[in-house]
């Protein structure tokens, strides 16, 4: 059992709590992890406000990084000191899913629960990870081995946003070189499927958002045409600067608006990728008869449909290639201690991505 300090929601829509807690030692296959980072992800702020419902009292936080601090048995292929991204995906390894190749959409409930209260109430591990915190306890398949080469700031982006944003790209679109994309939204995610469309070959990607500002990002991130979407019809504008529709259209906000326009922007035998999570019972709508006549389609991508112990050591080799952009996302370093005021600059949109740093 070891004490620790953790930012605690007791209340949905209220401030995270800053507490004293007690984490329990890494039982069979897990590892316990010291964090240097956990970025704030726009998910973390819907389930603190209530968007998603959930258990309550939770410790939210899931792109975290860090270095392994204790193992428990079974753990194979890390080792205490080793530097460690820590990822949301909880994977079996044996459910249909997992022995498919789809850890992110893994079929068993794997429940932990190493968080507990000053009075010994047991504290939600939000997203099994639980990364508002100064240490971690998960299972070793969360978590992939790093080189010395990233800092930790820029990898603990590599948990969530990253792989979320180039995953649907290069996994869940199966991306050609050559082909033509519309990204609608530019945060976080947005950003990194423009860097994703860049890094397959995409022809044109054209950036969509409702900021001026944003739009100039978008183009330091890859995107060769930026679309302000409160023009008038948008799509049209979008369509222009491609020369026809897009190949594939990805949705990486959750914006109710954003989805009941997306088909819109695609060509025949386009995809709609679904990324962005609007709040649970938020409703979209489409004309069906229009893609099934042009052969077009809309496709979930959870998480960039990745396999992180694949996909995160590519994304690291990019990056000290040059050809990843990490710490260009990066809006602002944060103490544990302002989580309550990183939050509320991440609502303000302008930030691309607040991280909290630990000692």
């Amino acid at each position: 059992m070891t004490k620790i300090k953790a930012a605690v929601c007791r209340q949905f829509g209220a401030p995270l709590t800053i507490e004293t807690v007690t984490l329990a030692a890494p039982q069979l296959g897990e590892v316990e992890v010291s964090l240097k980072a956990c970025a704030i992800c726009h998910s973390d702020i819907s389930f603190i406000d209530g968007g998603w419902g959930g258990t309550l009292p939770a410790v939210y936080g899931h792109e975290a990084a860090g270095h392994i601090t204790a193992i428990g048995e079974g753990v194979r292929g890390v080792a205490v000191g080793d530097p460690i991204v820590v990822t949301l995906i909880r994977a079996c390894g044996a459910c249909p899913s997992c022995s498919g190749g789809k850890p992110v959409a893994c079929e068993t409930d794997m429940v932990s629960g190493p968080l507990t209260g000053a009075d010994g109430e047991t504290l939600h591990q939000a997203m099994h990870t639980g990364g508002f915190a100064e240490k971690v306890v998960v299972d070793q398949s969360q978590v992939v081995k790093l080189t010395d080469g990233i800092e930790m700031v820029a990898a603990s982006l590599l948990a969530c946003g990253v792989i979320t944003g180039v995953g649907a790209v290069v996994n869940a679109a199966a991306l050609r070189a050559g082909q033509d994309v519309v990204v609608i939204g530019a945060g976080g995610v947005g950003l990194n499927a423009i860097q994703g469309a860049r890094i397959a070959g995409a022809r044109r990607i054209v950036a969509v958002d409702m900021s001026e500002e944003k739009l100039a990002i978008a183009r330091d991130f890859g995107a060769t045409d930026g679309v302000l979407a409160t023009t008038d019809k948008p799509w049209r504008a979008a369509k222009q600067a491609i020369g026809r529709g897009a190949d594939a259209v990805f949705v990486t906000v959750g914006a109710i608006p954003a989805y009941d326009t997306a088909p819109k922007y695609l060509s025949n035998g386009g995809k709609v990728i679904m990324v962005g999570m609007p709040h649970s019972g938020a409703m979209s709508s489409y004309e069906p008869v229009m893609l099934a006549a042009t052969g077009q389609g809309m496709v979930g991508s959870k998480m960039g449909d990745v396999v992180i112990s694949r996909d995160i050591p590519w994304m690291v080799d990019l990056y000290e290639q040059g050809r990843l952009k990490l710490d260009e996302l990066i809006s602002g370093r944060w103490p544990l201690e302002q989580i309550n005021e990183a939050i509320a600059d991440t609502k303000t949109g302008s930030a691309k991505r607040n991280v909290i740093v630990f000692d």
